[in-house]
C-alpha cells in the first residue's frame, strides 16, 4: 500500500536509496513532541525510500507516556463525557472521537505533532469507491462492504454522544465529527495502531487492545522480518527488538503478523500455490459421491479417495472452480486497466491495491491449475469402486 512509504533507516549514515526526512518541519515537530514525552532513541531517523543492526538488538523504545491509548482519552477534556454517557462506548469509538477532536483544534492540540504526519486518507475498502469495490474478489467485496457498512453505523448509532461533546467544540458538531472525518479516524486506529492489552475499567465496553505509537508506525511491513514487539511491564516502554537483524543504513522493518491476502473460497475451502485445499477437495469427494457409495463416507472426511472416476470428477470440478476465478480475475484486472486511465489520483491509488492483489490471485489459481493437472490419476493407479471398500466403522 502507497499510504505510508515512510520508514527507518539508522543514523549514522544514509544510503543512495533513501531520501532523510529529520529536517522536514513535520518531523521536526514531532521528535520534539517525543522528546518531551521521554522518548530518547537515537537509533533509528526517518527517511522516504525508493528501492545490520545485531539479532536481539533493541531497535526503539517508545515510553508509554508517548503512546495514545484509551488512558489518554479518559484522562483528557473527553473523560467526563465518556464517564458521564449513559452507556459504555468502545474502545475503538473512544480513540477515534479523540482524533477527530484532536485534529479539529488544530494548532491547540497537544497532539498535533503527530496528528501532521498520519496519512489524511487511506487505501483502505472503506475509503474506495464504488467503481473500486466492484473490482474486488467476491469474498474480499463482501468484506469491504461490511467495513464501510461498519464505519457508517458507528457513525449513524452514535449521533447523540456527538451532540454532547458540542461544547468542546467551536463549530456545530455535524461540521465536526462528520462521517468522512470518523472514516479518517477509524481507518488511523485500525491500521496504525499497536497490540497492547489494557485492564477493563468501567467507562468502556469491550476488548481494549489498542495503541497508537508515534514514530514507531512509522515503520513498513515485510512478511519475512523476525522482530520482538511488546510492552515491557518493567521499563513501561513499547520496544521493537530485531530478531533477524537490519543491514546497517537500509530501512528497517517490522512484522505485522502473518495474514492472508484474501481466502478464495469460504470456510477454508481454499486454493493456494500448492494447491487445493485439503478440506475443498474433501468436500468434492463427498458432493461426487453417487447414493450406492454413502457408506465410504467416512473414509472420504478421513481424506481418502473414492475411486478413480470419482476423484477425476473431484479434481475436474476443482479445476473448473478455479479457472473460472482465474477468468473473473483477468475481467477485472483488465477493468482494473480502464479505470485507471480515467480516474483521479486517490482512485488510483485505490485500484493500484486492487490490481496487486488481484495479480496475487492471477499467480495462485495459475498455479493451483498446474498442481491440478498434476492430480489426475493415470491409468496405473487405479483405486477400487467396490462397495465396502476402505469403509470406517
Amino acid at each position: 500500500m502507497l499510504s505510508m512509504l515512510v520508514s527507518f533507516i539508522t543514523s549514522l549514515s544514509l544510503s543512495v536509496s533513501s531520501v532523510s526526512l529529520c529536517h522536514q518541519l513535520q518531523y521536526v515537530k514531532l521528535m520534539k513532541f517525543l522528546h518531551q514525552r521521554g522518548f530518547t532513541s537515537t537509533l533509528l531517523q526517518p527517511a522516504l525510500f525508493t528501492g545490520t543492526a545485531l539479532p536481539g538488538q533493541l531497535l526503539i523504545s517508545l515510553p508509554e507516556s508517548c503512546l495514545l491509548t484509551t488512558s489518554t482519552v479518559l484522562d483528557s477534556y473527553l473523560g467526563q463525557y465518556i464517564k458521564s454517557w449513559k452507556r459504555r462506548l468502545s474502545p475503538l469509538l473512544a480513540l477515534c472521537v479523540f482524533l477527530v477532536c484532536e485534529r479539529h483544534q488544530g494548532e491547540a492540540s497537544d497532539w498535533l505533532p503527530y496528528i501532521d504526519v498520519l496519512p489524511t486518507t487511506y487505501t483502505c475498502p472503506a475509503y474506495f469507491t464504488d467503481d473500486v469495490v466492484t473490482a474486488l474478489p467476491a469474498c474480499v467485496r463482501r468484506r469491504a462492504l461490511e467495513q464501510r457498512e461498519a464505519v457508517r453505523e458507528i457513525h449513524s448509532s452514535n449521533q447523540d454522544f456527538f451532540r454532547s461533546l458540542q461544547p468542546i467544540l467551536n463549530q456545530p458538531v455535524e461540521e465536526v465529527l462528520t462521517y468522512e472525518a470518523l472514516r479518517w479516524a477509524w481507518c488511523s486506529v485500525n491500521t496504525r495502531s499497536v497490540f497492547m492489552s489494557h485492564p477493563s475499567n468501567n467507562f468502556l465496553s469491550g476488548q481494549d487492545v489498542y495503541a497508537l505509537a508515534p514514530f514507531l508506525d512509522l515503520l513498513n511491513h515485510q512478511p519475512d522480518v523476525q522482530v520482538k514487539a511488546s510492552f515491557n511491564d518493567v521499563t513501561r516502554c513499547y520496544e521493537i527488538r530485531s530478531v533477524s537483524g537490519t543491514a546497517r543504513f537500509q530501512q528497517a522493518f517490522i512484522n505485522y503478523g502473518s495474514h492472508d491476502n484474501q481466502r478464495l473460497l469460504l470456510e477454508n475451502l481454499t486454493v493456494s500455490s500448492d494447491g487445493p485445499s485439503w478440506r475443498l477437495m474433501t468436500a468434492l469427494r463427498l458432493l461426487s459421491m453417487p447414493q450406492t457409495l454413502y457408506h465410504q463416507w467416512k473414509a472420504v472426511l478421513l481424506g481418502q479417495a473414492v475411486c478413480e472416476e470419482r476423484e477425476e470428477w473431484s479434481v475436474h470440478t476443482a479445476q473448473t472452480l478455479c479457472q473460472r476465478l482465474l477468468q473473473d480475475t483477468h475481467t477485472a484486472l483488465d477493468k482494473i486497466a480502464d479505470l485507471m486511465q480515467r480516474c483521479d489520483q486517490s482512485v488510483r491509488e485505490q485500484l493500484g491495491v486492487v490490481r496487486s492483489l488481484r495479480r496475487e490471485e492471477r499467480c495462485i489459481l495459475g498455479r493451483c491449475l498446474e498442481v491440478l493437472q498434476g492430480m489426475m490419476r493415470q491409468p496405473d493407479e487405479p483405486l477400487s469402486c467396490q462397495p465396502g471398500v476402505d469403509t470406517v466403522s
